[in-house]
């Protein structure tokens, strides 16, 4: 077994064909919140990676968890991040399309992934399927507002990272997210509403 990474909520270790994720202690939280809060996140992502599986989505499977470890033990997906492959410049418009027709399956299950960018993305090795990974930050939300932040963070790790495929890059995206999810329109109106106040806030 050996670490892999190491976030500000846990550490990833990878064990032959298995990714363990344990949540380490926060010494400046009081121990009983700290407990509290770390089991809650546990059980949601254990219970979003569960829901993922239901509607078929390509994502690791969960093979189990354990609220007192703190750890969550789940399928290890072989491929390449899509960071690095769009970097490279292979098909970026198919690919974005693909990104926003995935999130768009996420929204229409009501699951707001809360870190959506292309390193937590795998173009998988044999499929060459995009792979959504990492639901960490994830939770379920019916509210308009929650996807449209959704979007608007992504739209803002797109222009960072892939400045110069941007914003070309994000509109590929929309065009998916617009062909498969029906409430498309609803979600782009609070996005340009939760933008306009993104930038004001900048000024």
């Amino acid at each position: 077994m050996e670490q892999i990474a190491q976030g500000a909520e846990a550490v990833i270790y990878k064990d032959n064909d298995t990714i363990i994720k344990e949540r380490f202690s926060k010494n400046y939280r009081l121990p009983q919140i700290d407990i509290s809060l770390r089991q809650f996140r546990t059980r949601r992502e254990a219970k979003v990676l569960t829901k993922l599986e239901e509607i078929d989505f390509p994502a690791p499977h969960l093979r189990d968890f354990c609220d007192k470890r703190m750890s969550i033990i789940m399928d290890f997906v072989p491929g390449e991040k899509l960071r690095d492959v769009l970097l490279a410049g292979d098909e970026y418009q198919k690919l974005a399309q693909e990104v926003g027709e995935k999130v768009a399956k996420l929204h229409s299950a009501n699951i707001v992934h809360g870190d959506l960018t292309t390193s937590n993305m795998i173009v998988h090795q044999e499929t060459r399927e995009l792979n959504i990974i990492d639901f960490g930050l994830s939770f379920f939300s019916e509210r308009v507002e929650d996807k449209a932040v959704d979007l608007f963070l992504m739209d803002r790790a797109l222009e960072s990272k892939h400045y110069q495929l941007y914003p070309k890059l994000f509109e590929n995206v929309l065009e998916g997210y617009k062909a498969e999810y029906p409430q498309a329109s609803e979600v782009l109106k609070r996005f340009e509403e939760v933008r306009l106040r993104g930038r004001n806030k900048n000024k």
